[in-house]
This record gives C-alpha cells, sequence and structure tokens, in this order.
C-alpha cells in the first residue's frame, strides 16, 4: 500500500500523523511511504529523518494526496485538503464529525473511507487512539487554566497552589475519565484544592481508592455540579460520549453565579464542548470572556506540545496503521472489531450511530459492509 502523511494545515498544529519510526515499520512491511516536505519539523522530525527511514519526500500536499491508498493524519481534514480525497482512498485521523456537519457533507461526497482515531475501541471498554491525547490534554489543562487565571489575561488573579497563610486556588474536574484524572492529578501536583465530579459511582470509587487524598470526588448531579461550579477558580471540563456532541453542563445564564474571573477549561470542544459559551478557539488567540468569566476553548490542545503529543499518538495508531497497510481495510476490519468501531465514513454512507443522531443523517451498519 502506499501511504501518504501531509504536513498538517491547522491554525498552530505542529504534531505530525507519522513518525520517522512509523515510516520505518511500514516500510519494513513492504510499503511505500511519502511525507510532504516540512511535515515534521513542528515535532522536531526533519525531511532527513523520515528518508532514512525509507520514506520519500513530496513537495506538495497535492502530490501526497494523489499518490498515497492511505492519508495518515492528526486532525480533521480542512476544507482545501477534502477536496483532495477521492474514492476509494482510505483516511486514518482524527474526524470528531458530530459537531461538524460541513466536514461530514464533504467526507460522505468524496466517496473515501475515513476511519476516525477517537470511535476505535479495546476490549477494556476504552479509546486507545485518544487516550494519549486526552491524557496530554488532561495535563495541559491545569498549566493553561492557571495562566488564564493570571490577572493580566483577565482571570481572578488567583495562583492555584496558594502560599503559606493564603489558601489555594479551587479547582472542579467535571469528568472522572482519562481527561480528568489527569487534570485532577497536575492541577493537585500544583498545590489547588481539587474535586472531581463524575456520574459512574463505580469510577469515583476507583479515583478514591488510587489517589485517596490527592483529590476529592463528588456524584455529578445537577444540584452538586452547580454548587462547586459556584465555589471554583477554575473548572475543567472532561467529559466525552464517543463519537457523539459533548452535553452542556452549565448553562450561559448558569455564569452569573460562578466567581468573577473564574476559568472555563473546556477540553471537550472537539465534540462541540461541554459549556454552553464555548466555542473553538486556536493556540494564536486562545482565550475569550463572556459574562466576566474566562474561557480558553483550544481545540488541538496537544498541539501546544506537539513532540510528545507526536510520539505519544504514533505509539498507539503504529500497530492499526500497519495492520490497514497490510490487510486492506476490509481486512483488518473483519478481524478486529475495535478497529471497525472507527469506520465511520465509506462511499458516501455514513457508518457511526451517534454521528448520525448528532447531525439528523441515516446511519449504515458498518458490519454489513464487510
Amino acid at each position: 500500500m502506499h501511504i501518504g502523511c501531509p504536513k498538517e494545515i491547522k491554525p498552530q498544529e505542529f504534531r505530525v500523523g507519522l513518525t520517522p519510526a512509523a515510516a520505518q515499520e511500514a516500510v519494513a512491511n513492504g510499503h511505500t511511504v511519502t511525507v510532504e516536505t516540512a511535515a515534521g519539523m513542528g515535532a522536531g522530525f526533519t525531511d532527513e529523518d523520515y528518508i532514512a527511514a525509507g520514506a520519500k519526500i513530496a513537495a506538495t500536499a497535492a502530490e501526497v494526496f494523489a499518490a498515497a491508498d492511505m492519508i495518515v493524519k492528526v486532525k480533521e481534514p480542512q476544507a482545501v485538503e477534502r477536496k483532495m480525497l477521492r474514492e476509494g482512498q482510505l483516511l486514518f485521523t482524527y474526524l470528531h464529525l458530530a459537531p461538524d456537519p460541513e466536514q461530514t457533507k464533504d467526507l460522505l461526497a468524496s466517496g473515501a473511507t475515513c476511519i476516525a482515531y477517537e470511535t476505535v475501541t479495546d476490549d477494556r471498554g476504552g479509546l486507545p487512539l485518544l487516550a494519549p491525547m486526552s491524557e496530554v490534554a488532561g495535563r495541559l489543562a491545569p498549566q493553561v487554566g492557571a495562566y488564564t487565571l493570571q490577572k493580566a489575561n483577565g482571570g481572578r488573579g488567583v495562583l492555584l497552589g496558594g502560599v503559606p497563610g493564603v489558601a489555594p486556588g479551587r479547582v472542579l474536574v467535571i469528568g472522572g475519565g482519562v481527561v480528568g484524572t489527569h487534570a485532577a492529578k497536575i492541577a493537585a501536583g500544583m498545590g489547588a484544592d481539587v474535586t472531581v465530579i463524575d456520574r459512574s459511582l463505580p469510577r469515583l470509587r476507583y479515583l478514591d481508592d488510587v489517589f485517596g487524598g490527592t483529590f476529592k470526588t463528588a456524584y455529578a448531579s445537577a444540584a452538586n455540579t452547580i454548587e462547586l461550579a459556584r465555589q471554583a477558580d477554575m473548572i475543567i471540563g472532561a467529559v466525552l460520549i464517543p463519537g457523539a456532541a459533548a452535553p452542556k453542563l452549565i448553562s450561559k445564564a448558569q455564569l452569573s453565579e460562578l466567581k468573577p474571573g473564574a476559568v472555563l477549561v473546556d477540553v471537550a470542544i472537539d465534540q462541540g464542548g461541554c459549556f454552553e459559551t464555548s466555542r473553538a478557539t486556536t493556540h494564536q488567540d486562545p482565550i475569550y470572556e463572556v459574562d466576566g468569566i474566562m474561557h480558553y476553548c483550544v481545540a488541538n490542545m496537544p498541539g501546544a506540545v506537539a513532540r510528545t503529543s507526536t510520539l505519544a499518538l504514533g505509539n498507539a495508531t503504529l500497530p492499526f496503521m500497519i495492520a490497514l497497510a497490510n490487510k486492506g481495510w476490509k481486512k483488518a476490519c473483519a478481524d478486529d472489531k475495535h478497529l471497525l468501531n472507527g469506520l465511520n465514513v465509506y462511499a458516501g454512507q455514513l457508518t457511526y450511530a451517534a454521528v448520525g443522531e448528532a447531525l439528523g443523517l441515516p446511519t449504515v451498519d458498518a458490519a454489513s459492509l464487510l
């Protein structure tokens, strides 16, 4: 198979879909790899690194798209990239279609087969290709939130860890999954007073058993959520319904109940955001204010630490990419039900129910296509 990796073009996106190590494994398996020039520079990989791994270098994204049977990326294809997709071509990347009708329409029209990292599953009910970026985003959230809390950035002027004689900042983490757990660990490590809320009692028991007094836990009833939100200096939204639009957990009307200058960090923004007033921002212009409340809603947070993120993502995607290249998508998905769960679009048909539900579009059962 001919595998192509274009340079990411989303603003301030420095990650790359294919590491030199992954390119080397693909070549060793008998495949051809073409990488757009400078695609890896943001993550610290040079064209020479890819050439040494056995890959070819293309001058433009158009050359990559024209030559490749499978396109491997990080972020969802932008409008100009979607026009370069063709019928029968395989796209393997993050898609986040539920809040993105325009992208969905273009992918359906392209005739391409699109497998989304974020809906591939594993035997434990986890999302193995989303997990490494969730870990990165979770660990980044208190860091960027602490910066946003600084008075010069519009925040309350609260130091998360406090100092002797002054109480630490209060952090509410909504969602006790991968993002929330990593966010709570880092926020607690910074000295903050942290509470994690979730609707799963088994998950809350697990967090309490493993982390003990590192942070507190509470059940995520509507009453508890707003009560804890009123006390918080920073609220980290870390909820996920796989493949579906994120639920709105704090309304615009409720902003008036929060502390002036409090910070909302919405890590669910890729799936539409979990605060009613959330809208996607970029690393170039990450923060905005609504009713005195600061919002940080960067849609590709892990792009800020591109080298760590690229290596972590590459470790997770490599075995799936090799399986797709070695077997073709149909055989690979027939052999692995978890990879089949990643199939979102095939030949003009939507194949992921939660996306169809979010966008009001018909879907077909992915297994029926095999």
